[in-house]
């Protein structure tokens, strides 16, 4: 679809951030101003998810533009992205556009990897180039992950090297804006900044951490034991990665929240930097912006915290769209993924590349294009002894598993989803039917690419010493920034 000229693209990824938190989105207190006022602007994309609710998997179907059944592999935290399946990134290089990272990538980063940038800055791979291997053990016998407890222990108001990390990333991102803004440019370009935060550990900067206090906070929904779901695969993730555990009383989880919120408010600060640099120099008529997130964060929600599981807080994503061709002050509920950034990027800058098959471009979509649009995420990482397959059709969103019972919820008439209809006989007929879309879009029966992804699983865990080896490697709670050392539990 003619979305008018073709101008530069402005990508900016947060990392774990829950789409409630935004005041555009109706949060009761996340203090966001910048991305409302972004949002203001453009349109923002009401029902966006994430193709896997974990951080690699994630980044790999968003650079490809596919699921990840579809590419049969980077399934878990230890299966890093090495582009070995073609990127929107080489795609624009390749046709000759400036196509430039800056920040987290969590890939593979192997000395002769080629993900497609044209320049890589102060990029985050992942450790080693293998990751988190603990994430290969998922059987009964995974022991629960150690660094969990760093979680609610560090919570609090201060920095930390991920809140230095992304003043870093945005501090070099105006550099970039400016240098380019002096050239010129024979064709529109691309840069994707991708910040850290509000991804744990749970440390604010003070300004924006004391803006919650408890009063403030309150607590997390469905946070009593007596009120969360004992649906087992909530089960198996809560006993493998028990943040909940460590939460001792309510002053604890009011601080992790705070933590967590005032890390939402610090990065949107560093998102509004971005955008007045955008600005400041010129550069905001010719540049379009999308925002994003990799995926959510339960925030304690029904006594979960990260993400890993297909509730709204973590399987959704935040989605802002904004420049020329693009309604201003306006929202979407068509369901749409991160892999469609791949086609929405092509459109952006003018790349006539076909993208992959089901990555759609936002423009169209943000005009009313694809109506009845389906979307899938899946899991197969820490936490879960069996995969869990998420489909998005409109008001409804169907989780299947391998053996567990599935779920459906109505996010029309339930958005909190707080009743779980699947064992309702009155919704039997809407149950079949997305029983079977999921299986149109899956084109295999679940329990055979879990078997699949298993395997494949099975062989990269044997390659790296086996269960024993990968257990004494040790924990890490989550990847350093370049030139930190991995600190393992």
């Amino acid at each position: 679809m003619a979305i008018g000229a073709k101008k530069n693209l402005l990508v900016i990824l947060s990392d774990e951030h829950n789409p409630k938190a935004l005041g555009c989105a109706g949060h009761p207190f996340a203090h966001t101003p910048n991305l409302d006022a972004l949002a203001a602007r453009g349109t923002r994309f009401t029902a966006a998810i994430t193709p896997s609710p974990i951080c690699v998997p994630a980044r790999a179907a968003l650079a490809t533009g596919q699921t990840l059944h579809a590419m049969g592999r980077y399934h878990d935290n230890a299966d890093p992205y090495d582009g070995g399946v073609r990127s929107w990134h080489h795609a624009l290089r390749e046709a000759g556009h400036e196509v430039v990272s800056i920040g987290k990538l969590h890939f593979r980063g192997l000395p002769g990897d080629d993900h497609g940038f044209s320049e890589e800055r102060l990029a985050m791979h992942v450790v080693d180039g293998k990751g988190d291997l603990l994430a290969l053990v998922r059987d009964e016998t995974a022991p629960p992950r150690k660094g969990a407890a760093k979680m609610s222990a560090a919570a609090g108001p201060g920095e930390s090297d991920y809140t230095r990390y992304d003043r870093d990333i945005c501090a070099d991102a105006q550099v970039w804006l400016r240098a380019r803004a002096k050239q010129a440019a024979e064709k529109p370009w691309c840069l994707f900044v991708s910040l850290v935060t509000p991804h744990f550990p749970l440390i604010a900067p003070p300004e924006h951490f004391f803006r919650y206090p408890p009063e403030v906070v309150g607590m997390p929904k469905l946070y009593a034991k007596e009120e969360r779901p004992q649906h087992p695969f909530i089960r198996d993730y809560a006993a493998t990665i028990p943040y909940d555990s460590h939460v001792k009383d309510a002053a604890t989880a009011q601080r992790m929240m705070a933590g967590y919120y005032g890390l939402v408010s610090f990065m949107d600060e560093q998102v509004g930097k971005i955008l007045a640099c955008l600005e400041d120099c010129g550069l905001g008529t010719e540049t379009r912006v999308l925002y994003a997130s990799d995926h959510g964060d339960n925030v304690g929600a029904r006594g979960l915290w990260g993400k890993s599981v297909m509730y709204e807080e973590s399987v959704g994503v935040p989605m802002i769209l904004a420049g020329a061709g693009v309604p201003g002050g306006s929202t979407c509920a068509t369901p749409v993924s991160l892999t469609d950034v791949f086609a929405t990027v092509l459109d952006a800058v003018g790349c006539a590349e076909a993208p992959p098959e089901g990555s759609g471009s936002l423009f169209d979509i943000a005009r009313g294009g694809s109506p009845g649009r389906r979307v899938v995420s899946e899991y197969h990482a820490s936490g879960s002894r069996e995969a869990a397959y998420m489909l998005r059709e409109g008001r409804w969103k169907y989780v299947r598993y391998v053996t567990y019972p599935a779920q459906l919820f109505d996010l029309e008439a339930d958005p909190e989803e707080l009743a779980d209809l699947a064992g309702d006989p009155a919704h039997a007929a809407t149950l079949a039917r997305l029983e079977a879309a999921l299986g149109d879009e899956l084109g295999e029966d679940p329990a055979v690419l879990d078997a699949g992804v298993k395997a494949r699983q099975a062989a990269i865990l044997a390659a790296n010493g086996g269960r024993e080896a990968v257990l004494a490697r040790g924990d890490l709670p989550f990847s350093p920034p370049p030139g930190v050392r991995p600190s393992w539990s």
